[in-house]
């Protein structure tokens, strides 16, 4: 672990699709999904259906939140998944806001 935490799309953002994820992963995971659907995070590998919101606590959107602990996480950190609607504006709103 190297301290920082990254934030990305983890799905492909080329064509159209259903659900796009946003990946958080290192330490600063669980506060920055905090601040992203505000209010008590789930336990690990319990789905939440949650509201996301921007900086200004404007809504973005709603879907599902998931949490992954160190070590038993896809990266060994911990990570946490916003499960959103596709679309590449409304992928790119949360990254920003992240």
């Amino acid at each position: 672990m190297n301290g920082d935490t990254i934030v990305a799309i983890a799905t492909a953002t080329s064509g159209p699709g259903g659900v796009g994820v946003i990946r958080l992963s290192g330490p600063h995971a669980d506060s920055i999904a905090q601040k992203l659907a505000p209010g008590a995070l789930p336990a690990p590998r319990l789905a939440s259906l949650r509201r996301f919101v921007d900086s200004q606590g404007a809504a973005i959107d709603q879907g599902l939140l998931l949490r992954f602990v160190a070590p038993e996480s896809f990266t060994g950190e911990n990570v946490v998944e916003l499960h959103a609607h596709g679309g590449l504006a409304l992928l790119q709103a949360l990254l920003d806001a992240a």
